[in-house]
């Protein structure tokens, strides 16, 4: 047995591209895990987030639990639900991606899909570029996480 079946967990980075009828393959090491129904939805920076079945009822759990009087909250929980889509994965290992998502993540041709733990994210792949040439200093990061986990 694979450790990503056992973990679900999601690594690596893959380069493809949409079809005409924006669609996406799935990459083949992702496949397995994800599920022949995932649920695709608006993420953070500008690129898709890919939940399996089962994590988006925990990330839904989590969400629910936010204060419904808090502005942010509500905020938040909008961008997350109102972005997502049921998604089916055909036999031949493709995702019809639906418009609204694409224009989100200004995917028109080329794309990367990266696996970040728990949850795939899909972007345009000159919007992974900028993100990897922008002066993020991960060394400052690291320190400010190490901070958080302790």
């Amino acid at each position: 047995m694979k450790f990503q079946e056992v973990n679900k967990m999601f690594i690596g980075e893959y380069q493809h591209g949409i079809d005409n009828k924006n669609r996406i393959i799935v990459p083949s090491k992702f496949r397995e895990a994800l599920g022949d129904v995932f649920i695709l939805t608006k993420g953070l920076d500008g690129c898709l987030y890919a939940y399996t079945i089962d994590e988006w009822k925990t990330l839904e759990e989590k969400l629910k639990k936010l204060p419904l009087t808090n502005r942010d909250a509500r905020a938040f929980v909008r961008f997350f639900f109102s972005g997502a889509n049921e998604v089916n994965v055909d036999k031949q290992g493709r995702a019809l991606i639906p418009q609204n998502l694409l224009e989100y993540a200004s995917i028109e041709k080329d794309i990367v899909s990266i696996g970040v733990s728990t949850r795939i994210e899909i972007w345009s792949k000159e919007k992974w570029n900028q993100y990897n040439e922008s002066d993020i200093n991960m060394d400052e990061i690291a320190e400010k996480m190490n901070e958080l986990l302790i």
